[in-house]
């Protein structure tokens, strides 16, 4: 939000001699976060001043352009010549000329120059070259009589006025106007607070006809009319440099009007041009199949939840967000209806998501504005527009509803000082909610009753009000006191595991999730179990939270899957997710668990009895893989995840705890028969990699080819401290081997082999190819390809060393599992 303090002096009596630095520091002591203090003229230096063309000359030049020479008067004893490149001005037109010296925002100095054949002395500005809008088309063009040549350019336009901008949290949605700004700047400096002063009409009924069919979504809906405005009359100087300094541009009267008393009140207004309108007005749902043009020219296929306004057309504006295309003001428009209503938040914050249509309006809907607001911004709207427009107001408004009731919180007067510590008395409890702007009895046994006002929705309970009590006092009162830790020992090895594999799946592209522990019996048939499978004996529980999910988890996929399917259902196909925790196992006591008596202490032997029933609660670590990992464009096609890369999710883990993964072929639930591995460490199965079976991705709605990974953690040995290999400065002797071999051996073997039989001057090897072709390998071979790098710590290597120690690794492999050097 960002307030000029000249308007907000208009509404608060602010000390003399405050700097604008010194309001912003105010406000920041009672919590509004005061972002920055500015002025457009911050980056402006030197003569700006308002002139008057005399005369001009159009120009043709051989590039085609038409420039003009100008004679323009700025208030000086000769007329100054000034070459203008736009042409949206006439004899006469006041215009904002910068003369050689000053300096524009940029920075970008101005000096007289030779241009186009005539010696420039200065510049005819436009508003985006003077810093205060985004307007390049043509020059600045001021209403005439509003100044006269040779005055300060920065006073007529109003940039001397220093701006407050500043970032507005959901729960202080008062604060989007300059109403409610001048009022915590009242508190904050113990200075008179003045509202809005207008005269409401008497009558409040026999104005334009409205219904409300969802008063739960919209329990106030005000309109007044006015008739007669002159579409000619231009918005007032003041308003048009208020909107500017707010960073709104000025549109046309009405509009600009519209956008002043929202910024002024914090109440939304919405102008409908009357004579577009087709019958009564209606608040309701949205219909199935029901389209609306919005004011940005927008098609938007409503849906049920929107609320919209109506006519006998049907939808003519998304309720709190925008209006339609059909009733918007022209530049013709003589008769407006003007609206102002009070929605649920929810309802608005929800459309806007829906559409990806925020709005100025919709920003302070969603927040929460005073439902006691509404008459008080139409009256103000009618009266600038009868005042500035030559408008005549309806005599009648019409108003639905009477908005929310008011809530009553009882407080502890005690409460504050418990809470924050500080020496609070009742009296300044009781002065604190006043100024906040709440009704406060005194029953006088020491508990207040305070009814919040209307413009204060988020103060419902009597933490809110202890907490407005205590920022008026000042947060910077209350005491800092750390706590003193007690002395530990850091880490232990199992949390430096578990983040270092949080910290590698991440690295590597995965995110995490937090599942509920809880699944449903039907999960099990769906990943198509054996009736012996372990992984079927869940825990169940005797008050589960939802039926439908009544056993604890023995598996980390259901959770996961879930999370995929949610995301693939909201668009979301290409994903990476993985989750760390708790698995439960029944334990293996079939025995139920005792249950002591309150009268005395269990025993041992009972505590031990529990213990035993205690479900077993191994930590494991899962990943779920689904479409592309890297997508298709210039590049080349898309790279769509498999079971390698689940795989790969394993061997991540494992090289965070610094551990060496052994993959072998298996046939496991619910993985794909041919693209499942088994994950073993020291020889001892510890997880499963893959491919998912296609009847569990098709019962699942999961994306084709979905592949997921699960280890038990607990069976990976922490991490312990390791020295640093010593880097070798010698260098390493680079050599390929081609292995053929039957096809059926698993290529884990053959590196198994490989690794063992080059010895300790083996530094790495890798695989990097695999080749089948029955006319070349013969039938039921292939051919794997290794790269080996070879390095001695304490010499060079020769060739004839490195080659000796690759022929072992061939013999090794020769021995083990049949192969042979492929030629």
């Amino acid at each position: 939000m960002r307030a000029p303090v000249s308007w907000i002096a208009e509404h608060v009596d602010l000390p003399a001699g405050l700097t604008a630095r010194e309001l912003g520091d105010a406000l920041v002591r009672v919590g509004l976060e005061v972002e920055r203090v500015d002025s457009a003229a911050d980056g402006i230096s030197g003569p700006l001043v308002v002139g008057r063309v005399l005369s001009f000359t159009d120009e043709p030049q051989k590039n085609g352009k038409v420039i003009r020479w100008c004679s323009v008067d700025v208030g000086e004893d000769e007329p100054r010549g000034i070459v203008c490149g736009a042409h949206n001005f006439a004899v006469d037109d006041l215009i904002i000329a910068v003369l050689p010296g000053a300096v524009l925002p940029g920075p970008f100095p101005i000096s007289a120059r030779k241009t186009y054949g005539h010696l420039s002395d200065g510049m005819i500005c436009s508003s985006r070259e003077l810093g205060i809008g985004e307007d390049h088309d043509g020059i600045l063009v001021l209403e005439p009589g509003t100044a006269k040549p040779g005055d300060d350019a920065l006073d007529v336009l109003g940039l001397r006025d220093a701006v407050l901008d500043i970032a507005v949290t959901p729960d202080r949605g008062y604060c989007l106007s300059v109403r409610g700004l001048a009022r915590e700047a009242g508190a904050a400096l113990a200075v008179p607070f003045h509202d809005l002063a207008v005269t409401l009409p008497a009558d409040s009924t026999g104005g334009y006809p409205v219904t409300v069919a969802d008063p739960a979504a919209c329990d106030q809906f005000s309109v007044r009319a006015v008739t007669g405005l002159d579409p000619s009359c231009p918005t007032p100087d003041f308003i048009t440099h208020r909107l500017r300094a707010a960073g709104m541009r000025s549109i046309s009267l009405t509009v600009d009007v519209t956008n002043y008393v929202m910024l002024e009140t914090g109440q939304p207004l919405h102008a409908y041009d009357r004579a577009s309108l087709r019958g009564p007005l209606g608040v309701r749902r949205a219909q199935p199949g029901e389209k609306l043009t919005t004011l940005d020219g927008t098609a938007r296929l409503l849906d049920a939840d929107d609320l919209v306004i109506t006519d006998d057309r049907g939808p003519i504006g998304l309720a709190g967000v925008m209006g339609g295309a059909e009733t918007e003001i022209s530049a013709l428009t003589e008769q407006i209806l003007l609206e102002a209503a009070h929605f649920d938040p929810a309802v608005i914050s929800r459309a806007v998501r829906r559409h990806r249509l925020p709005s100025e309006a919709a920003k302070r809907f969603e927040r929460g504005v005073d439902p006691a607001m509404a008459a008080v911004a139409l009256q103000r709207c009618v009266d600038l527009l009868t005042e500035y427009g030559g408008a005549t107001a309806q005599a009648a408004g019409t108003v639905v509803g009477s908005g929310p009731e008011p809530v009553l919180i009882a407080l502890p007067a005690t409460r504050s000082a418990e809470l924050a510590g500080l020496p609070i008395p009742a009296e300044a409890v009781h002065a604190r909610l006043e100024q906040v702007g709440c009704a406060v009895h005194d029953s006088g046994s020491g508990l207040f009753s305070v009814t919040p006002p209307s413009w204060r929705p988020d103060l419902t309970d009597p933490a809110d009000l202890v907490e407005e009590v205590v920022r008026l006092e000042g947060y910077d009162k209350i005491p800092s006191e750390l706590p003193h830790p007690p002395a530990g020992r850091g880490w232990t090895a199992e949390q430096r595991l578990r983040r270092a594999v949080s910290r590698a799946l991440a690295a590597a592209g995965y995110t995490e999730v937090i599942n509920y522990p809880f699944v449903s019996p039907a999960i099990h048939d769906i990943f198509g179990l054996p009736k012996d499978d372990p992984r079927r004996r869940a825990v169940r529980l005797a008050n589960p939270i939802s039926d439908a999910e009544p056993e604890m988890r023995t598996s980390l996929l259901p959770g996961l899957l879930g999370n995929l399917s949610r995301n693939v259902g909201r668009g979301s196909r290409d994903l990476a997710i993985f989750e760390m925790g708790l698995v439960y196992l029944p334990a293996p006591s079939a025995e139920r668990a005792p249950r002591p008596g309150v009268e005395h202490r269990p025993s041992e032997h009972e505590l031990a009895a529990i213990a035993s029933t205690v479900p077993v609660q191994p930590r494991h670590v899962a990943t779920v893989l689904a479409g592309d990992l890297a997508r298709a464009g210039w590049w080349g096609g898309a790279e769509q995840a498999g079971w390698a890369d689940a795989i790969e999710s394993a061997r991540v883990v494992a090289r965070a705890a610094r551990a060496e993964l052994e993959v072998r072929k298996a046939e496991i639930a619910p993985w794909h028969p041919g693209r499942c591995a088994e994950l073993l460490l020291a020889g001892m199965v510890i997880g499963t990699a893959g491919e998912l079976h296609p009847r569990v991705v098709a019962a699942l709605g999961l994306p084709p080819r979905t592949c997921a990974m699960e280890l038990d953690l607990d069976a990976v040995a922490p991490p312990a401290p390791a020295q640093a290999p010593t880097l070798s400065s010698f260098p390493p002797v680079l050599l390929d081997l081609a292995l053929v071999v039957p096809a059926e051996v698993p290529a884990a073997d053959v590196l198994a082999a490989v690794r063992e039989g080059s010895g300790e001057l083996l530094e790495s090897v890798r695989l990097f190819d695999v080749y089948a072709d029955a006319d070349r390998l013969g039938e039921g071979l292939k051919s794997l390809a290794f790269a080996l790098r070879f390095r001695a710590p304490d010499r060079t290597l020769t060739v004839d060393e490195a080659t000796a120690a690759r022929d072992r690794a061939v013999a090794t492999a020769r021995s083990r599992v049949g192969a042979q050097l492929r030629a």
